[in-house]
């Protein structure tokens, strides 16, 4: 794989490219990623803007608005450059950024349920420059604590996390710490609600899924929910603690998991 620069939308991007042709002509595909003439994504992006005006005028502008051509660009990316299908996608992901306001999640506004530590973004990037979102799942009680909450909690540290991207990368880690894991931590509403805001929302934002230490009573649960995560399902890893290690140098990785 080779990396090459692109002047995408008037400024230069690092994209992986393959050798595999994509059914768009002059287009390389990847898993991730589509590489387009400069001039011809720009064309699409436009073609996407008009039509989020002639069909979702309604949307909010500005950023991650209807108007953002970052996000419209990345969604033509997940959609391998479909206008339709982009606009389609990316109209249903503003819309629900504005109707669960997203933009007035703030450390304050999680405050309560973040201090329970169920969830937090590390401090610390992955060994590939990767920003990691940790969830430690003895400390989630669905029956105790409020699901709005943990919702609002779940977005509030994945646009955090976002935020921590360095130039040139596009995805997270996710560690999901199953340690103590037990029957009265099982929240399959919740697993469902976290990976299809990744997938509807977030797209190919994720990059690597640890399950860590999954204990027996785990699997019933990963059967039912399995089916439900569509391709984030094939991110998933179960692994160590020891193999978590890999991921990061002695000084950086999570304290929970250090011996």
């Amino acid at each position: 794989m080779a990396v090459r620069m692109y002047p995408a939308l008037g400024r230069s991007v690092l994209i992986p490219v393959t050798t595999m042709r994509c059914p768009i002509r002059n287009c390389k595909f990847s898993v991730q990623n589509c590489v387009l003439d400069p001039n011809k994504s720009r064309k699409l992006v436009l073609e996407v803007k008009e039509k989020l005006v002639k069909d979702y005028h309604s949307l909010p502008l500005g950023k991650n608005g209807r108007d953002d051509e970052d996000m419209i660009y990345w969604f033509l990316k997940d959609r391998k450059f479909s206008v339709e299908d982009a606009t389609a996608k990316l109209a249903k992901a503003i819309k629900w950024r504005h109707e669960f306001g997203v933009s007035t999640l703030s450390q304050e506004s999680v405050k309560n349920v973040a201090e329970t530590g169920k969830a937090f973004v590390h401090d610390f990037l992955d060994v590939n420059g990767r920003p990691v979102l940790v969830v430690m799942a003895s400390k989630h009680f669905p029956a105790v604590h409020d699901p709005v909450e943990n919702e609002k909690l779940c977005v509030f540290l994945i646009e955090k996390a976002m935020s921590k991207l360095p130039a040139g990368k596009e995805e997270i880690l996710g560690i999901f710490d199953l340690r103590g894991f037990g029957i009265e931590n099982a929240d399959l509403k919740f697993i469902t609600f976290m990976f299809d805001v990744f997938y509807y929302y977030y797209p190919k934002r994720l990059g690597d899924v640890l399950f860590v230490e999954a204990p027996f009573i785990f699997k019933p649960i990963w059967q039912l929910a399995k089916p439900l995560l569509k391709s984030y399902a094939s991110l998933v890893k179960f692994c160590s603690v020891e193999y978590v290690k890999e991921y990061f140098t002695e000084a950086t990785v999570p304290a929970n998991f250090r011996s």
